[in-house]
């Protein structure tokens, strides 16, 4: 049964977690963005701010009430704490004769993600599939993963980018979620509790909540669809995956490289993107060594480097690889789509490249050529 925290205990929530001993992690205000942050308390939260989002463009503004989640998503996604953008795998001291490697496991430690939106309970699914039910799992994720408390909360204010309806998924959160929160701001300012895990039912067992009545379910049931509504037909990925693939050698291609500058900013905003690359060094006297994993992109001309030369050693090439891996031959190697509607690759590309006006394109073309 759902149940109701007053906004002004959302407090109680943070000081549960952490005496259970999580880290906990969510949304703040930093440099202009709201960001992932380690956080203490409430006040640390973005009350009262909300995001205007467009191609290339990005900006906080107040809004005129207290809303604690208010806002769609920034630059930072929960990738950064799963797979860090830098990490230690190994560090070898010299022993006797020899080296002696040194054990990785310190690198997680338990961590409450608080403030997750659907958008990205669905990407967090995705690299699940990518890092654990592989063939081979990624042992520092795996710790990360099993460590992990999520609090999720249903999205309410998508900005005029977002378009997860579209890409399979919505704004009310499902599947891997602790607790799960909807906040309401007609009326009393409110959230409705949802569990979905022992370890939240334990958490929000601590609380100090209300049985929600059917006026509290209709208000939450509302605030989704209405977000629902807003976003649908934003996007459209009617046969996508063989669209792309029947057209690799589509103009559209050449035009978007043209706009393309090769920087990055799509993958490393984006909350599915895994590539990485690793860094090895050793010390001066050479009595220690070690390897650290590091994020890198498909968009530099080193990923694609081996030996006999480079495969993808233009833009074109570059951002060809990237979007029809993000909406086609992922779903070939995971079984879904690497894309989950967020839109933070349209916000933060610096010259505003829409991956659903490229799609567009290439149909548009197709459809030309078809008819020439």
């Amino acid at each position: 049964m759902a149940q109701v925290l007053a906004a002004d205990a959302l407090d109680t929530l943070i000081t549960a977690l952490r005496e259970h001993g999580y880290r906990v992690v969510g949304p703040t205000v930093s440099n202009g963005a709201i960001v992932y942050e380690e956080i203490d308390a409430a006040d640390a939260l973005p009350v009262g701010f909300t995001d205007e989002q467009a191609p290339a463009t990005y900006r906080l503004k107040r809004r005129d009430d207290e809303a604690v989640f208010g806002y769609a998503v920034g630059p930072h996604s929960w990738k950064h704490e799963l797979l860090p953008p830098r990490v230690r795998l190994w560090q070898a001291n010299r022993s006797g004769e020899g080296f002696e490697v040194e054990d990785v496991a310190g690198n997680a430690v338990p961590t409450a993600f608080l403030g997750v939106r659907p958008c990205e309970l669905q990407a967090i699914a995705i690299q699940d599939r990518v890092f654990l039910d592989g063939r081979y799992r990624d042992a520092d994720y795996a710790a990360r993963r099993a460590q992990t408390f999520v609090v999720a909360v249903d999205c309410g204010d998508p900005s005029d980018l977002c378009f997860c309806v579209d890409a399979g998924g919505g704004p009310r959160s499902e599947g891997a979620f602790d607790i799960a929160l909807t906040e309401l701001l007609e009326g009393e300012h409110r959230f409705i509790v949802r569990t979905g895990s022992d370890a939240g039912h334990a958490i929000a067992a601590q609380l100090p909540t209300r049985e929600a009545t059917a006026d509290d379910l209709a208000a939450a049931d509302r605030v989704t669809k209405t977000a629902a509504a807003k976003m649908r037909g934003r996007f459209d990925g009617e046969g996508v995956h063989d669209l792309l693939l029947r057209n690799l050698e589509s103009p559209v291609w050449d035009a978007v490289a043209e706009r393309c500058l090769s920087c990055g900013n799509c993958t490393l905003v984006c909350p599915t993107c895994f590539c990485t690359h690793v860094e090895d060094a050793a010390s001066l006297d050479g009595e220690s060594a070690e390897r650290t994993r590091v994020w890198d992109t498909c968009f530099s001309v080193q990923y694609a480097e081996m030996h006999g030369g480079n495969t993808r050693p233009a833009p074109r090439s570059r951002y060809r690889q990237w979007l029809t891996h993000k909406l086609a031959t992922w779903e070939d190697q995971f079984g879904t789509s690497g894309c989950v509607g967020c839109a933070r690759c349209i916000t933060w590309c610096p010259v505003g490249i829409d991956i659903r006006a490229e799609v567009e394109a290439v149909r548009a073309e197709e459809a030309t050529h078809a008819h020439a």
